[in-house]
């Protein structure tokens, strides 16, 4: 059984992780073993990683490395991370033995109401979408727009195929 990397991108806040949770979910009820690699509890595993160029440089490079291995050994590893820029998204794609990105798109507006850490509130001077630029997905394999009830049944029918 080979495994897929399904990398779930989007602005902090975005709905990334819940949706991840809601696939794996769906996953687990076809018997298939599914991981959720949240990046937000891989950086509290690794407090010394910052938010600067060079912190997001290697946090993203361990994450994406991460999930390829665990994904080489037949499991499906749901990745909600905002990999603000295409090139971490494109790298991770590289490593994987099959690779997903889904776009979890919802209005910046949103994400500051949903934000439960402060990030919009400057305690991430350089947030992905205020002082960061975040680089959409040109081609995502699922485009998710705030609403779509239907998102995680369609991520898991697809991750499904594919395993």
């Amino acid at each position: 059984m080979t495994g897929v990397v399904a990398w779930f991108t989007g602005l902090p806040s975005s709905g990334k992780t819940t949706l991840a949770h809601a696939v794996a979910g769906e996953l687990r009820q076809r018997d298939i073993r599914a991981i959720v690699l949240d990046s937000d509890e891989l950086r509290a595993l690794l407090p010394q990683i910052g938010y600067d160029e060079a912190s997001r440089n290697h946090f993203y490079g361990v994450l994406a490395r991460l999930a390829a291995m665990i994904a080489r050994q037949g499991h499906v590893v749901l990745v909600p991370a905002t990999a603000h820029r295409r090139a971490f998204r494109d790298a991770a794609r590289g490593l994987a033995p099959a690779f997903v990105e889904i776009f979890v798109d919802t209005p910046l507006e949103e994400c500051r109401r949903r934000d439960t850490k402060g990030l919009y509130a400057d305690k991430v001077a350089d947030a992905p979408g205020v002082g960061l630029a975040y680089e959409k997905p040109t081609a995502a394999d699922f485009h998710i727009r705030l609403g779509d009830t239907d998102a995680a049944a369609e991520i898991a029918e697809r991750l499904d195929e594919m395993v």
